[in-house]
């Protein structure tokens, strides 16, 4: 028995080994769809690329438009830019290559590029969400207690522990792993996929991985209903106009902020439990979700729900002139 014990341990050191290169499983043959889906991927990313580049050149250029408010739009906007970046280009790749391979080095960087992307992204609508409380809890204060000075630390705070919480993740606690496969059952490189091949120990990813999922993302989801229960209470209790502005100003968010948080519980699930017995297709949809709808749907939500900005980028597009007379966070 013991000699036996000895046989196992040797071969499993044999077997871990630092891979050079992922096979991504999730990837089937198309035939000539494949063209079509190319063209697909690339409209999307088409359009992602010039509607949030648009917002943030109207937000920049228009001094009316340098509120709070706009400029974490701005990041948000910067952000999903960043994202989409990481992942569209490596499908378009991909969706006409038929080798589904990719480098280590070129996996982790994905992997740390996409994981910054969400966290930046939960931050920013958790301060967005504080933002349009100050706003219509405390409209008299509101210029007192968002400062340029705050205003300028919490953007820091958006980028910067994401991007730290990234590179420990991707390079201090997944890249060093021994790893018994290559092969990602998926479309694109994930950190939990990539912890599943290991060989070695993962106590430390995954106490890290709870760790900073009930500390920030559940800190930002409870920051996130406590800024909504007041704003709630305060349209029920104020005036018609008072609901009609914060309808108008908090709705885009909202659904934004829904949206995601929908897309990231899915990845979550999909990415913890077996999901095998989905239509492969399902299954590849679930986990583009979360990275693809932001991009997608808040230029389109920004851009159209708040008059402010679809006045200025009417006005940038088609010419004229028009004077934007409008409350601060309309």
């Amino acid at each position: 028995m013991l000699n036996y014990l000895i046989f196992i341990d040797r071969r499993i050191i044999v077997n871990s080994t630092q891979v050079s290169y992922f096979r991504l499983s999730a990837y089937f043959d198309t035939g000539l769809f494949k063209y079509l889906y190319f063209l697909l991927i690339l409209s999307l990313y088409v359009f992602i690329v010039c509607a949030n580049v648009l917002l943030v050149v109207v937000i920049c250029v228009n001094r009316s438009l340098h509120e709070p408010m706009y400029l974490f739009l701005v990041s948000l906007f910067v952000n999903e830019l960043y994202g989409s970046t990481g992942l569209f280009p490596f499908l378009l790749v991909q969706i006409l290559s038929d080798i589904h391979t990719v480098s280590a080095p070129f996996c982790f960087l994905q992997i740390f590029c996409l994981h910054t992307y969400g966290g930046i992204e939960f931050w920013i609508l958790a301060i967005m969400s504080y933002d349009r409380y100050l706003a219509i809890c405390y409209p008299l204060q509101y210029h007192t207690r968002m400062t340029s000075k705050k205003i300028s630390l919490l953007i820091a705070l958006t980028w910067l522990y994401p991007f730290f919480v990234s590179t420990l993740t991707a390079s201090v606690l997944t890249a060093p792993l021994q790893l018994c496969g290559n092969i990602i059952n998926k479309v694109y490189c994930d950190n939990y996929s990539v912890v599943k091949l290991a060989c070695s120990d993962t106590t430390a990813n995954n106490i890290f991985g709870l760790v900073n999922i009930f500390t920030v993302i559940i800190g930002l989801i409870i920051l996130n209903l406590f800024s909504y229960m007041r704003i709630l209470k305060v349209c029920f209790s104020g005036s018609r106009q008072t609901r009609q502005k914060a309808v108008s100003t908090c709705t885009p968010h909202l659904l934004s902020l829904l949206s995601f948080s929908f897309g990231a519980f899915f990845e979550l699930i999909q990415s913890r439990f077996d999901m095998n017995y989905l239509p492969n297709m399902l299954r590849i949809f679930l986990s583009l979700y979360w990275l693809t709808c932001q991009p997608l749907i808040n230029p389109l939500l920004y851009g159209l729900k708040m008059s402010k900005i679809r006045i200025v980028c009417r006005d940038l597009l088609f010419g004229g002139k028009r004077k934007l007379n409008m409350l601060p966070g309309n």
